[in-house]
Order: C-alpha cells, then structure tokens, then sequence
C-alpha cells in the first residue's frame, strides 16, 4: 500500500479536480439512488390503476417527469466525473513521466552503467500508464462504487432487513475472494511488468544494433530471442487476465444467485401481502444498481494490482541517488584559466576494484597532455573524472585551486568540451547538433567551428547544407564526418579545458594533419587532454603520460621517454619507428643497378 499511497500524494498535487470530481460523484450517486423509488412508485401506481379502473395520467407523467430529471443530473454529474477523471490521470501521467525523466537525466554515468536503457524506457512508459488507468478506475472511481454499495446497501435493509441479508450474505465471501485474488494478481503484475522491461530491452538493442545483426545474418537468432521475450509476457498476460476474468465471473455468479433468491422470497412476501409489487420491483432495480459495483470489483482490484506493482518499479528508480550530488552551496566556476590537479585521486567503479591508484597529475593552461596505455589502463576514468561523470573514492581534482565538488555542475561541465570517441548525433538539422552545447551560437559562430573542424565544405556541399537532417545517431554521415561533427560541437562552446577521447580515430590521415594543425590553434590557451592509442597524433603533446594498472608508469615529452627506454619506447618502435624507416626509404631511393 506504499506505493498506492505515493501514488495518492501525486494526484493530490491537482487537488481541485480530484474534488471536482468527487463533488460530481456524489450528485449523481445522490441522483442515481433516488430513480428506483420513483421507479417503484410508477409500478405501484400503475398496479392501483389497473386494480380499481381508473387512469390518473398526471400521475404518471409527474413520476416520468422526475425520474428523466433525475437522469439527466445523473448523466451531466457522470460526465464532469469522468472528464475530471480523466483529466486528473493524464496530469498524474504527466508529473510521474517528467519525474523520471528529470530524475535519469541527473544521474551519474554509473546509475547508466547498471541501468539498461530499454529497462527505463519501459517504466516511462508502461508502468506510468498502468499508474494513469489507476488514477482513473481505482482513485476517482473506487470511491463512487463504495458509496454506492454502501448506500444501496443501507437502503436494502431499510426496505426489508430479511431480503436485505439475504443480499448482503454473499458479500463477505466476495470481498474475501477479491483480496486473495488482488494479492496474487499484483505478483503477476510485477512479473509482466518486468518481462515487458526484457523485452523492451530487447527490441532497443535490437533496432540500435540492426547493422551488426544485418552483417553477421544473425536475424533468425534475434527472431527467436525476441519470440521467447514476448511469449513470456502473452503468457503472463494471459495468466493475469483469466485471474481477473474468473474474479468476473464469480461475482456475477453470486449476484444472479442473489438474485433468484430475492425473487423466491420477495414473490412470496407480496403473495402475503407484506410488500407491494412496487417495493419488490424497487429492490430488484436496487439489487440491479447493487450488482454494478459488485462486477466492478473485478476491474478494480486489477486495477490497484497493477498500479502497485507499477508503483514499485517506478519508485526503485526515483528512489535512487546519483553518487555524484551537487553541493547545497554550490557556486558558479566563472571561467577558470584552467589549471587542472589530480592530488591523491583513488577510484573505483563498484568499491572493489580500485581502478587509479593515487594518481597525482597536473594540467597548466595552454598545455597538452596525452594518456596512453592498454585497455583498461584508466586513461578513460582520468578524463571521466575531470567533468564529474563519476566522484574520487579518494583524494581530489581542483581547477584553479578549486575543488570541483564545491561548484555546480552545469557551471563546471560548460567550461569542458569533450570530444568521444563514440559520437551521438540527434536526428535533426547539422546546424543543431553543431550548436548542441550552444543554442544561442549564430550562424557565423557554427560555420567558424565547422570550418576547424574540416567540415565547412562539406556540409556547403549538402543540398540543404547546415539545415540538412541526419539520421539516427548520425547514420547518414560517415564515422570520420561524425567525429568532426563532434569537434565542431566541442570547438563552439569555446571551453578552457577540452578532452579529447581518441577523437581523430575515425578520419584519414590527410584529415588527421588537418584537423591537428586546426586544434593547434583552438589549444592556444586552453587545458587539453588528450587520450590516443597512436604516437602520431601525441608526440607533439607538452607531457605524455603512460598509464598502466591504473597508475602513472611514465611521463615525459616523447624525446624523454624515448631517451628512458621503457613502456613508451616499446609503443614507439612498434608503431613510429617502422614509418620513419619507409618514409626514409622514400625518401633516398636507391638507383636502379647502383650499390
């Protein structure tokens, strides 16, 4: 009942249309009750009449007159309910989808780790919709149908107490029936839900990495993967709703059975002359309105089953806190000049691992520092860390002096430009995603930043040039025009420090050169950090770090630590040092028949 209770403290944000709609049940419950005694008094009048001979047609008229009345407050009164309703569910819908989503975007890098994309999507969506169906069946209507058993209840007895019990003795084993079915029918629920997240996963997966299963003819085997998923939730449903289908049923049952009883010994109570033919017609139309609340049950604590059990997915997730949290008395980083420290840092990704290991490492402005190592060395997590995409386990970075748990994130992640290595591009204009991290950039701004980016003359080339759509994730551009596209969005936020994540992996080495003689001139100034698997694009850097087993192995200039001999040196003859021989080669060609 947590959950429902969260639930409950969500719609209650918009409370005047839960009034509103409250206030709209109870006129046409107040309404709807009524129609049966007038309806019982036409059948009275109209027995008088036949009984004596004599036709009162005012008297008719006057009780029709007054049960349309009451029908069509009824129906008005029904109407503002269920509008109300419906508006109330569509703004709970509407806070819970934006709670999530605000709440994921606030997460750190780890929350995404653990957290399948396909996983969340499906709580965005099919869990806030069972919450929205609640809010409409369960919140607004479970008090209507209660009232109205309740009321039609109390005037059952009042009527006839004997009838009366008859009627209500089916009740206990009703509502028994229904707890026990509510209880099993929200596990069912939280099973369905969860395979539904499976198999959203599933197909994410599936459509994102449609080219690699394309490429390795894998589409019977994600054919048959997908198949179990969605088996597995029909089945469930299924299971889910022959539960709720029998819950149905066996209300209905009693009621019928209700029923046939009433007419045995109602028939009987008129035969000897201790009810008139309206007061039993009057019962069985209450025992008619009876029935209504009893069948809804049904839906009802299908209902409640799947909101909280939708609730509880949905609250695992908001429950959560990011690891990374901003200081309350966070203030802004003006730009820095940035100077960048590692004093001390010591990190791991789960608090097992320890991944750096007392790094200490300094970055001045206008310098260059490359991080090479093998996979899995940690040259990732050092420039992961600089923007607080993960916290130190240990130790601090400063900018400026300044430690960066001490200011505010978004001031602190808009004085870094991050090129990756694996480009997002939205689907929509080039000029856009250039200006992603600079929406009021003008168009001179985009084009200066496309231009160091070697992209200007190919984008001018586009029919639609700037304005030109890209697909989804950029799958109309190649992977080199994806990486410069990636520069291009780092060059216009114009930051003080930039990092830049193997960013000129995809591109030839004609652009390489061009694009490295263009970032030239963009570091001038600036802190730069640069992470690359080869020589050719580091050797030039002012401090060349190499990192193995989370620690600093060797740091130096390249002639340094080609003089030192180590780690650095064996990278060396393996990639820089075959080339300078070919070039050499080239170079000074030997004669055809020369010694």
């Amino acid at each position: 009942m947590r959950e429902i209770a969260r639930i409950i403290g969500v719609a209650l944000h918009h409370k005047w249309r839960l009034i509103g709609a409250y206030i709209s049940m109870v006129g046409a419950l107040i309404a709807f009750v009524l129609i049966p005694q007038y309806l019982g008094e036409a059948v009275d009048q109209i027995t008088d009449m036949l009984e004596d001979g004599v036709y009162d047609q005012n008297a008719i008229l006057t009780v029709v007159g007054i049960i349309l009345a009451l029908s069509v407050i009824r129906g008005v009164l029904s109407y503002f309910q269920t509008y109300l309703g419906e508006a109330l569910s569509q703004l709970v819908s509407f806070d819970l989808r934006n709670m999530l989503y605000d709440h994921v975007q606030h997460m750190s890098f780890g929350f995404h780790d653990r957290h399948h994309t396909g996983a969340i999507m499906s709580r965005a969506i099919t869990d806030v919709e069972n919450i929205r169906m609640f809010i409409n069946m369960g919140l607004v209507r479970t008090p209507y149908f209660l009232a109205l058993f309740v009321a039609v209840a109390v005037i059952l007895f009042i009527q006839d107490w004997r009838l009366g019990l008859i009627s209500a003795s089916f009740m206990p084993v009703v509502m028994i029936y229904s707890a026990v079915i509510r209880l099993k029918m929200r596990n069912i629920w939280l099973i369905v839900q969860e395979k539904m997240a499976e198999m959203s996963t599933v197909l994410q997966e599936n459509f994102t990495g449609i080219r690699v299963v394309k490429a390795f003819a894998a589409e019977p085997h994600e054919e048959a993967k997908f198949e179990r998923r969605n088996q597995e939730v029909a089945t469930h449903f299924i299971e889910a709703e022959r539960m709720r289908a029998s819950s149905t049923a066996f209300m209905l049952f009693t009621y019928l059975l209700a029923v046939g009883l009433i007419l045995f010994f109602g028939g009987r109570r008129v035969i000897d002359g201790h009810m008139t033919p309206g007061e039993l017609a009057e019962f069985i139309f209450y025992l008619q309105i009876l029935q209504m609340p009893v069948r809804m049950a049904g839906w009802l604590v299908n209902s409640y089953a799947r909101a909280a059990s939708a609730g509880q997915r949905l609250f695992e997730i908001l429950d959560i806190e990011s690891p990374v949290q901003e200081e309350a008395n966070a203030r802004e980083l003006k730009r820095p000049r940035g100077h960048v420290r590692f004093e001390n840092v010591t990190f791991s990704y789960d608090d097992t691992r320890r991944v750096l290991r007392n790094m200490n490492l300094e970055g001045k402005p206008g310098q260059v520092i490359a991080l090479l190592g093998a996979p899995g060395s940690g040259k990732s997590s050092v420039v992961n860390l600089i923007p607080r995409f993960y916290d130190v386990s240990g130790g601090r970075i400063t900018i400026d002096g300044s430690d960066i748990r001490n200011v505010s994130l978004k001031s602190l992640r808009q004085n870094i430009g991050i090129v990756q290595q694996d480009v997002y591009l939205f689907t929509t204009s080039i000029r856009e995603n250039i200006a992603y991290g600079n929406v009021d950039a003008s168009d001179e701004m985009i084009e200066r930043a496309a231009k160091i980016a070697q992209m200007h003359e190919f984008i001018r080339s586009l029919p639609d040039g700037y304005d030109t759509h890209v697909g989804e994730r950029g799958s109309t551009l190649s992977g080199g025009q994806r990486q410069r596209m990636s520069i291009a969005r780092a060059v216009l936020l114009d930051p003080p420090i930039l990092i830049l994540d193997d960013s000129t992996s995809s591109v030839d080495a004609r652009t390489e050169e061009l694009i490295r003689r263009a970032m030239e001139a963009v570091m001038q100034g600036r802190t730069t950090f640069v992470i690359a698997h080869r020589l050719s694009t580091v050797h030039r850097a002012d401090s060349i770090i190499v990192m193995k087993d989370g620690q600093i192995a060797e740091q130096g200039t390249h002639q340094e630590l080609l003089e030192f001999g180590g780690l650095y040196r064996e990278i060396y003859d393996l990639q820089l040092r075959p080339q300078e021989e070919v070039m050499r080669e080239i170079e000074s060609p030997v004669p055809v028949g020369g010694r």
